[in-house]
């Protein structure tokens, strides 16, 4: 008896940690729990030798949703914006304002805050909606999946260097890459820590959000998952704590974008201000 349960428990582990993955990883349907959707698939093929799948898939529908969402809230923002904003543009703003003065402002100067604060406060909107999307029932994060985050972190990368060269030209830029006062004989060795600190930089951002994007989303799920495994009798401790996780993944996918936002903003204005 008591090994055909230990065998039930095993068994049911094993269909929570298949829910689970189910949840984290892509895949061509979106599961709405009454109903799934099959995305469209489109015929791969090959560029120079290349495989190039451009079939929808649930990350890339859900990134397209966010994108979708921001452009109906600029929409409706734009017609309710006046002297008094109210409601939702007052929201906006109000957010986008905090992006621009204690963000933007704070760590790259005024003139450069308000050369980048739309591309700021557009990385924060989309990372925030994209976070959120997750939470909904039967949606998924796009901002869980390494390859979107390793995109955004691309775009940081690229913006990053565009400010530097905007700023300082081709040779200032260049000029950073060996700090002053250093002597040459350990020119090589610094010229190589700043070219890996140039490529670390993002490859930091990209993994810090997508690994507590997907560690809420495991947790969670982990959680409902016990009351399957262990029985009914600890539903109410489960569901307190699932609840509570809840509340703080609404909370860290408020944070990440905010993290993601700001160190996008240091990062610029630590080349912007650098001097030579």
């Amino acid at each position: 008896m008591h090994a055909e349960a230990t065998q039930a428990a095993d068994n049911m582990g094993k269909q929570v940690g298949e829910m689970i993955m189910h949840h984290i990883t892509n895949g061509n349907e979106v599961d709405l729990g009454f109903t799934k959707i099959h995305l469209p698939a489109i015929t791969p093929f090959e560029v120079a030798g290349v495989h190039v799948d451009m079939s929808i898939s649930k990350v890339v529908f859900f990134m397209m949703v966010a994108a979708f969402l921001l452009v109906l809230m600029a929409l409706v923002v734009r017609r309710k914006v006046g002297l008094v904003p109210r409601g939702m543009a007052n929201f906006v703003e109000t957010l986008v304002l905090f992006i621009r003065d204690d963000v933007a402002k704070q760590t790259m100067g005024k003139d450069a805050a308000a050369k980048y604060t739309p591309y700021l406060a557009s990385t924060f909107f989309f990372i925030l909606t994209c976070n959120l999307l997750g939470i909904l029932p039967g949606g998924t994060t796009p901002t869980g999946n390494v390859n979107v985050t390793a995109g955004l972190a691309a775009i940081a990368f690229f913006m990053i260097q565009f400010a530097g060269i905007k700023k300082l030209g081709v040779g200032g830029w260049l000029g950073h890459l060996m700090p002053p006062g250093v002597p040459w004989w350990l020119a090589p060795v610094m010229i190589i820590v700043e070219i890996l600190g140039m490529f670390a930089k993002p490859f930091a951002l990209c993994i810090r959000l997508f690994a507590n994007m997907v560690a809420g989303h495991v947790v969670i799920l982990s959680l409902i998952g016990l009351v399957f495994i262990l029985g009914w009798a600890i539903t109410p401790i489960t569901v307190g704590f699932g609840l509570f996780m809840y509340i703080l993944e609404l909370f860290v996918a408020l944070l990440q974008a905010y993290v993601f936002t700001i160190l996008t903003s240091l990062f610029i204005g630590l080349l912007v201000h650098s001097e030579h």
